[in-house]
């Protein structure tokens, strides 16, 4: 069964529909990746997805009907979201930041004290800076830490919007290798990106979203020698 199912799914703004039956399901432990241009409805699939915008069609995470959950109760089951702005508290710490990722665990403070030391593990460069105020970060290290909040609430489906955004491309191959490392964990992965190719290299499947419709979809290795795809997001090579 799929972790996630999407079925048919539409969403709008007033009266204009930014996403129209949309279709597509993540499996556990998969990486599954949605590309396509700016305004294509990948930012609102996902805000609807965790509960932040009204929808209409089917969803269900883990064989439960996606109505029956709120944004909280759906972090508690393992489903997460790291938005575009990353949505960090720029005045706490690294430190902070974290521990607020795991907030949804915070009885459980001997497993949320093994997720912070997995986390630093995971990231070197964040044990270095837990002291320091999370809008003193780099864009790269910015990044991180989204990552590592995310993973504190220890997630079995983790959605990313954007993930390379506004990164330089020797951070930005750094995040994917990232991304690809959490599937030692067991996450599930439904990445929005622009940046088609480095998405496709590292996703196990592709979904082609264009003015709010998927247009294609298939194994990612095939998206990536489909002469449509090439020739609109990998620079026709």
């Amino acid at each position: 069964m799929a972790l996630l199912s999407i079925d048919q799914v539409s969403v709008a703004y007033d009266k204009v529909e930014a996403v129209r039956g949309v279709s597509l399901a993540i499996e556990p432990g998969q990486i599954v990746t949605v590309i396509g241009p700016n305004g294509a409805g990948k930012t609102t699939l996902l805000g609807a997805a965790i509960g932040l915008l009204p929808w209409r069609g089917r969803m269900s995470f883990d064989g439960i009907d996606l109505r029956r959950l709120d944004v909280e109760a759906r972090i508690e089951r393992g489903f997460c979201l790291v938005p575009e702005t990353r949505e960090l508290f720029g005045d706490l710490s690294v430190s902070d930041n974290l521990l607020l990722g795991g907030y949804s665990r915070r009885r459980d403070s001997a497993g949320l004290k093994q997720s912070l030391a997995d986390v630093y593990k995971r990231f070197p460069r964040l044990d270095e800076r837990r002291n320091q105020k999370a809008s003193t970060l780099s864009g790269g290290e910015r990044q991180m830490l989204a990552l590592g909040r995310a993973l504190m609430a220890k997630p079995r489906l983790l959605m990313l919007d954007e993930p390379s955004l506004g990164l330089a491309p020797i951070i930005v191959r750094e995040v994917f290798k990232i991304i690809a490392s959490l599937r030692e964990l067991g996450v599930s992965i439904l990445l929005v990106e622009q940046n088609a190719r480095a998405a496709l290299e590292t996703a196990d499947f592709g979904y082609v979203l264009e003015t709010g419709e998927i247009v294609h979809s298939g194994a990612a290795a095939d998206l990536m020698h489909d002469p449509r795809v090439t020739a609109s997001y990998l620079g026709g090579h």
